[in-house]
């Protein structure tokens, strides 16, 4: 049982739940708890950052729709 409630923990952090929630879905009285618990399970901040900053500037520069009247055309 252990086991399993270790591979959803894994499975919801890997996902992006924050601790918050994963701690009440766990039964945890507080989120510090399951940070120290599972803390080791949740993706890299630099990876996050990198990737966050990535998608924004690959939006900024997405080509635009052609067709819609706009300045494009």
């Amino acid at each position: 049982m252990h086991a399993l409630r270790h591979f959803y923990a894994s499975v919801l952090l890997d996902a992006g739940e924050n601790i918050k929630a994963l701690a009440e879905y766990l039964g945890h009285s507080d989120p510090g708890l399951t940070l120290r618990v599972y803390a080791h399970l949740m993706p890299s901040s630099r990876e996050r950052t990198r990737k966050a900053v990535a998608d924004v500037f690959e939006g900024a520069y997405a080509p635009r729709h052609q067709g819609t009247g706009g300045r494009d055309e």
